[in-house]
Parts: C-alpha cells; sequence; structure tokens
C-alpha cells in the first residue's frame, strides 16, 4: 500500500455517512461504500516551502503563503521570526479532507488533483498548538512516503492541517462540558479509521519474535510416531511431562506405558501397605493399586447385618 493520486474530486454519495451506518445493519459486511467518518471542505493545509514538490497538490512552483487568522501565530513570537530560513516556512494549499473507513483522502480543488493515504503511512498524527500564545490549533501529519525500503530510502513529510471552525464553535459551554472543536472532530476520526486498519504483520516479524526472546512454549520428551501432539513418557517410567491442557492425564493411548495387562502399575515407585505408590512426583495416593486379598471377608452391599453392610472407610 502507498500514497495514490486521484484526478477526480470525491464525492460524498461515494461514502455512508457514520451517523446512517451506525443506524441500521447492514446487509453484508463485505459488499458497501466505505464510512465517511468526517468531511471537511476548505481545510487548510501547510506544508514547509523545503518538502514542494513532494505530493501532487504541493507543487515545486507554490507560492501561496499562509492566510489569516493563524497566519498570525507565525509571527507572534515578533523580531525572532525573521532569523527562521525561508525553507522552513511553510505555504498553503485548501484541501476538501475525507476521513472514511477505507483511507485518508485530500483533494485540492485548484491543483485539481489529491491523494488517497492509506493509515498504515501515517506515521504520526497529533494535535498541536500553532503558537503557545494563540489559541488556533491544528492536526499535525507525518506521512511515509513509500511503504518498506531501508532506513536510508525512508521519507516522510510534514502537513500541518487546520480544519474551519464552524458557526459557534467557540461559543458557550453546554452543560458541564464544552463541545469539541473541528481539529478535535478531524483527530479523532482519524483516530478511529487507523485503530480499524492496523499495520499487517511483515514477514519474519514472527521468526523476530522468537530469536529475540519471545513468548514460546516448549515440550519436553519425543513425540509419538503417529499421532500429532503425543509425546512419550520419561525412561524411568514416570508421566510425560504435562502439556498446556493435558494435566498429564493418562489416556487409553498411552495407559500401556504405565500399567500391564492386569492392571498393575509398571513403573518406578515405592512399595507400601496395599500396593505400589507412585513417588511424591506426582502426589500422594496417585498412581495406587489394591489386591484383591485386602478387600476378602469384608461386607459389601446386600448382605445383612445393618449399618455393617456399609463397606468401611479406609484410612
Amino acid at each position: 500500500m502507498s500514497l495514490t493520486t486521484i484526478r477526480s474530486p470525491p464525492s460524498l454519495e461515494d461514502y455512508t455517512p457514520l451517523s446512517e451506518h451506525q443506524a441500521q445493519t447492514p446487509s453484508s459486511f463485505f459488499d458497501h461504500k466505505p464510512i465517511l467518518h468526517y468531511h471537511g471542505i476548505a481545510t487548510k493545509c501547510w506544508l514547509s516551502r523545503s518538502q514542494l514538490g513532494k505530493l501532487t497538490f504541493f507543487p515545486a512552483d507554490l507560492s501561496s503563503a499562509p492566510t489569516p487568522p493563524e497566519s498570525e501565530a507565525l509571527s507572534a513570537s515578533g523580531p525572532e521570526s525573521s532569523s527562521q530560513s525561508s525553507d522552513d516556512t511553510p505555504v498553503e494549499q485548501k484541501l476538501d479532507v475525507f476521513v472514511n473507513s477505507q483511507n485518508l483522502t485530500l483533494f485540492s480543488p485548484q491543483a485539481e488533483c489529491g491523494l488517497t493515504i492509506p493509515y498504515q503511512q501515517i506515521s504520526i498524527h497529533a494535535i498541536q498548538k500553532i503558537s503557545p500564545e494563540k489559541k488556533y490549533s491544528s492536526v499535525y501529519l507525518q506521512l511515509e512516503l513509500a511503504e518498506g525500503g531501508s532506513e536510508e530510502d525512508f521519507e516522510t513529510v510534514e502537513l500541518t492541517l487546520i480544519p474551519q471552525p464552524k458557526e459557534g464553535e467557540e461559543g458557550e459551554i453546554v452543560g458541564e462540558r464544552k463541545p469539541k472543536t473541528e481539529t478535535e472532530r478531524l483527530f479523532e476520526a482519524i483516530s478511529e479509521c487507523s485503530n480499524l486498519n492496523p499495520d499487517p504483520v511483515q514477514d519474519g516479524d514472527e521468526e523476530d519474535d522468537d530469536e529475540d526472546g519471545g513468548a514460546q512454549i516448549i515440550f519436553e520428551g519425543e513425540a509419538v510416531e503417529g499421532f500429532s501432539g503425543v509425546f512419550a513418557g520419561a525412561r524411568d517410567g514416570g508421566l510425560p511431562p504435562a502439556m498446556p491442557g493435558s494435566s498429564g492425564w493418562i489416556t487409553a493411548e498411552n495407559v500401556h506405558e504405565y500399567f500391564d495387562e492386569e492392571g498393575n502399575w509398571i513403573g518406578e515407585g515405592e512399595e507400601g501397605g496395599g500396593g505400589w505408590v507412585l513417588s511424591e512426583q506426582l502426589g500422594g495416593g496417585a498412581g495406587t493399586v489394591h489386591r484383591m486379598e485386602e478387600d476378602e471377608g469384608e461386607q459389601v452391599n446386600g448382605q445383612e447385618g445393618g449399618d455393617n453392610n456399609k463397606r468401611p472407610k479406609k484410612e
């Protein structure tokens, strides 16, 4: 994805307004118009003279100076401003702004051309004050002119967008909250649409994460041939290392590794009263096998003896 030049002005009919989109359920999530989050007309756009010619609507011979009242902030510092390099002074172009769910579209009626900018190419966007002494604010954009490339070829361009304030924008506070300015609406729309278009995962990113010590799951033991995700038990007869979600259970597929045909535990352990008991690795009582001789003579259900009919609880 990269910046694309357009020659025809966008139309509002090409988009679905955000309010309309939120008020209805779309018939399809794939075949629909882009959602228009913000539309601004005659938005002032400033660019440094040193970057002229990099964008299609800022030709190298453009000489239009910034206009009032925001331009007054540029000379607010008085005589010190005369020391500013002529290459750093901005030029102005008025643009129609379309912030939609697919891209940011800027079009200049005067230059009769514009750009569609993928949100992945907007490396920085922020609200900035044109001058600390002035109340004028703007949206700062840093655009990447090309996708990828080496650091030496990395080139950016910086834009300052100044939306036209709506009538009454600086009016009285409504309730406990001051109404949002056009600058805030533009910034929030770009932020929302940027979140809808995250940067794609580049090839090799996952490998880099592993090499840099990223989160990994390592399984011990040898895989059992013919089974996916099944690992053989330890050579000493113990249980295989527990895997996420397995809890070390003995299943029908691996029961032969731990019990013989008569049901006796074949792993290493300590012989205690009543059979073989696993070592402390599995916890007390795990894998205990009782001999039939131990149960002879005990009362079972169905025999006489009142309370003695109940099988005595083994201590």
